[in-house]
């Protein structure tokens, strides 16, 4: 039985990437690999989106919010030696207000999986889902919006940062998965402090 991975100060991993660049697949294999628990902002959002008839893009934007400060407020309760993977596109907040999650939350070290991809395939990706995405989310107006945000998307860059591209498939899971154990485990001093 696998355990969860642990460290020798409060850790996460932020898969981060604009929508349909890729991080759930990345969460999932990074997840598995490490045994690590993830949180995703879809993944607290949509069953919250289920109980609302008709959901506008404001609404969305405000349970995506709540959903951001959930994943803080559960990482805050955990012990200090635990690795998180959270997954969310984190340039929809201000670095400014990740920061202060992350030292609110007891967050000593930080990793970033950036997910890049090209204006082209991200909005491919998109419209292949949009007859799957729950209700609430935006839909095919989306799609210019998204294009723009590809051409424009940068990393936080708060600590060391694997750049995953997503348009050079197959990732490489294995490489990743040991550039991740070895910032963990090399004993860096931490990187976010009070």
């Amino acid at each position: 039985m696998k355990h969860g991975l642990l460290t020798d100060c409060k850790t996460v991993i932020l898969v981060n990437g604009i929508p349909a660049s890729g991080k759930s697949t990345v969460t999932r294999e990074l997840s598995s690999s490490l045994g690590a628990p993830s949180l995703t902002i879809d993944g607290i959002k949509e069953p919250f989106m289920a109980t609302f008839e008709t959901i506008d893009r404001p609404f969305n934007r405000k349970l995506g919010c709540a959903a951001y400060e959930v994943i803080w407020s559960i990482i805050a309760q955990a012990p200090a030696n635990c690795v998180w993977i959270v997954d969310a596109w984190f340039g929809f907040q201000p670095k400014d207000a990740l920061l202060r999650f992350l030292q609110q939350a007891g967050v000593e070290r930080v990793l970033e999986v950036w997910n890049q991809i090209s204006p082209e395939l991200a909005v491919s990706r998109y419209a292949l889902r949009l007859d799957a995405r729950k209700m609430g989310h935006p839909g095919e107006e989306y799609l210019p919006e998204l294009a723009q945000l590809a051409s424009r998307a940068k990393p936080m860059m708060i600590g060391p940062v694997y750049h995953l591209h997503q348009d050079q498939l197959p990732a490489d899971f294995t490489r990743l998965t040991a550039w991740v154990k070895e910032h963990i485990t090399e004993g860096q001093p931490a990187l976010i402090t009070p």
